[in-house]
């Protein structure tokens, strides 16, 4: 267990990170309406690691398929994102930015950097960067959380279980992350 001092200053730290949901509030709150935080992460998802299917988009973004489901078609519905065949699963579609998708996406960095910009006028370059690299580092520290997709997935080990259908599980369960995106609620 930390000495005292150490304890106070990680609960410190801890306070700081909770508050930290007030700046993405704000962050949200300058977005366009027809553009929600789901429908941003989607746009930042895709842009980010390309076209794919909506189960790895659910697993990146953490959430229910039926969650991403909504978003997507959110996005579809506005020209942001197509469905398309996946060739090699004709049952399959993949999603993929489009331009207009690429624009809005634009819009919504110019958004959030317009806002930081604002709020943040009175500090230095220097302490930019220096949170900046903080940050970097404490979430290098806590590593990417999303869960990877199913072929970049390890074969289990010892704790891998079968279960009573014949499938394979794993016996620690499952978790939930954050997701990137272009307000940085999901960075």
């Amino acid at each position: 267990m930390p000495a005292r001092g150490a304890r106070s200053r990680y609960e410190e730290l801890a306070r700081h990170l909770s508050g930290l949901g007030a700046v993405r509030r704000e962050l949200v709150r300058a977005l366009p309406v027809d553009c929600p935080p789901g429908s941003a992460g989607v746009l930042t998802l895709l842009h980010k690691y390309g076209e794919m299917r909506m189960g790895r988009l659910a697993e990146l973004m953490a959430v229910d398929m039926s969650v991403t489901s909504r978003h997507v078609t959110h996005n579809v519905e506005r020209g942001w994102v197509v469905r398309e065949p996946d060739p090699e699963d004709g049952r399959s579609r993949l999603l993929r930015l489009t331009e207009q998708g690429e624009r809005q996406l634009n819009r919504l960095s110019e958004i959030t950097t317009g806002t930081l910009e604002s709020v943040l006028h009175d500090w230095t370059e220097d302490d930019v960067a220096r949170l900046n690299g903080m940050l970097e580092r404490l979430r290098q520290d806590f590593g990417d959380c999303r869960v990877p997709a199913q072929a970049e997935r390890p074969e289990p080990g010892p704790a891998a279980r079968t279960t009573g259908d014949g499938e394979k599980g794993t016996a620690g369960g499952t978790g939930t992350t954050s997701t990137d995106s272009a307000t940085s609620t999901t960075g």
